[in-house]
């Protein structure tokens, strides 16, 4: 388990890529369905435009009863309407059937079954039906029973297109359109081949009951029709929202975390000025004890001297008496700068989340020395009862004790391992470094005040935390026998703190 997981550049990195992927297909999503509603509108404007065409051929159907000529003209002819093809280019014949007469000779087979039989149901419907349909050369034969005379129509479909309206660039455009019926299938507009990508397709009947063809279109997408240049443009500034954020919350934290440690130094100078104290205090009364028992023993003493012994008695015991005082004004100056009881202001605490504050404070002087760190920690571990401050100074002296004792290690050598777990009715916090380890003989002198092993150390950290922990109900000790990461020497003190709950309990 690491710390400031939040500040590490893949975890930058990664979100980068979420948030340029997210945008990139909401853009990319976002250009498909413009597409895909041009292409259903396209669709729906082809399909009717057909439609009215092809009923615009039913009506022209529904009129050539009132056009015909007189019934004793010949019955099989192509009726003489030039001014029908002026006005419909698509029609390009009309035929008429007298009855009992039969549709002329010269028609392919197919096509005089189809018209018979189209006059058939047309006597039964009462409107023009299909005869033939030949889609590939694009042409289509409607037929209408008459009263008196049948009707036979010939149909360009490729003339019956009404380009002047079509909603495409039809040399241009993407988009597929073909009419089917029964298998055949007639091109109304190229468009482009089939590839890979996103297809649309469109298919309908044209609104005509002598023309059920279907108007099928289809469009596909290609890869390249994506709008890359926003989609760069996104991840670019994406990147760019990313990096002044990253950087933001790094000025932050590292203005919180100076904060934090001039709060953590302070507090500290403060503790350390009361054990200096405690401890000129607790110096400073021994030889002022002896100077008041000499003192005495010379006042009883100049009892049996010469007559002006009452002015020696005198001066001794002005010296007896600023003696006692000397001695009262360190005893209080002692009682005002003892460290009060931590056990009363101690508090439920994730000693976890503790230590990982204090790692986030160090961790521009961790990553400075190029030390690994490596924390374990039960995900169910108890809370401690701890004052939050007093918990947090000992942690950072420890800390900090063992990077300054791997300075004198290579830096590709450098471990921190912070061990958490129960021991007990307690929780045990191990801190080991791979640094040179304590020498034997300053083992036993490690927690006394102003001893150190440091040049220019006060020798107070130690010792303030040791009486900061024992405060609060626990205990700190170097470990007896202690190993660093990787099989090296190395220091691991051990700090110990009474559980919220006990373990039997929870």
């Amino acid at each position: 388990m690491t710390f400031s997981n939040w500040n590490r550049p893949l975890v930058w990195l990664s979100a980068w890529v979420v948030v340029a992927v997210a945008g990139a297909a909401w853009l990319g999503y976002a250009r498909l369905q413009v597409l895909e509603d041009a292409f259903v509108t396209d669709a729906r404007i082809v399909h009717r435009l057909l439609s009215q065409r092809a009923v615009q051929h039913d009506a022209v159907m529904a009129m050539l009863p009132l056009l015909q000529p007189p019934v004793g003209r010949p019955g099989n002819v192509a009726l003489p309407l030039p001014r029908l093809p002026a006005a419909y280019p698509q029609i390009t014949q009309v035929f008429r059937r007298l009855p009992d007469s039969t549709w002329p000779a010269n028609w392919p087979d197919a096509l005089r079954a189809g018209a018979q039989e189209a006059v058939t149901r047309s006597g039964q419907s009462g409107h023009a039906e299909l005869a033939l349909a030949d889609l590939p050369a694009g042409k289509a034969w409607l037929a209408l029973a008459g009263q008196e005379v049948d009707f036979a129509l010939l149909l360009d479909l490729r003339a019956a297109i009404p380009w002047e309206e079509w909603p495409m660039d039809a040399a241009a455009s993407a988009v597929r359109v073909r009419l089917e019926y029964q298998g055949q299938a007639m091109v109304v507009q190229a468009g482009r081949p089939p590839s890979d990508g996103w297809r649309y397709a469109f298919r309908k009947t044209l609104a005509s009951q002598s023309q059920p063809f279907d108007v099928v279109l289809a469009r596909e997408v290609g890869w390249g029709e994506l709008p890359w240049g926003r989609m760069l443009t996104w991840a670019v500034v994406s990147a760019a929202v990313l990096a002044a954020l990253r950087a933001l919350l790094r000025q932050r934290a590292a203005v919180r975390r100076a904060e934090e440690l001039l709060r953590v130094g302070q507090v500290a100078r403060l503790n350390q000025l009361g054990e200096l104290a405690a401890g000129m205090a607790h110096e400073l009364n021994q030889p002022l004890t002896a100077l008041l028992a000499n003192t005495q023993a010379a006042q009883r003493l100049l009892k049996d001297e010469e007559p002006d012994l009452d002015t020696a008695r005198h001066a001794m015991g002005q010296a007896v008496e600023q003696a006692r005082r000397a001695s009262a004004v360190v005893g209080r100056l002692r009682r005002v700068v003892e460290r009060p009881d931590l056990s009363g202001q101690a508090q439920p605490l994730a000693l976890a989340a503790a230590v990982h504050e204090a790692l986030h404070l160090l961790e521009p002087e961790l990553r400075r020395r190029s030390i690994a760190v490596q924390v374990d920690a039960p995900a169910d571990l108890p809370a401690v009862l701890a004052e939050p401050v007093a918990l947090q100074q000992i942690l950072h002296n420890l800390v900090m004790n063992a990077l300054q004792a791997m300075e004198q290690v290579e830096a590709s050598q450098r471990r921190l391992h912070i061990r958490l777990r129960v021991q007990g009715a307690q929780a045990l916090l191990g801190v080991c470094d791979s640094g040179p380890g304590v020498p034997a003989e300053a083992r036993t002198r490690l927690f006394t005040p102003f001893y150190t092993t440091r040049a220019g150390g006060l020798g107070l950290g130690l010792s303030l935390c040791e009486s900061l922990a024992q405060a609060m109900g626990g205990e700190l000790t170097l470990a007896p026998s202690p190993e660093g990461p990787g099989n090296r020497p190395g220091a691991e003190f051990h700090l110990l703190l009474p559980l919220a709950v006990p373990a039997s309990l929870a």
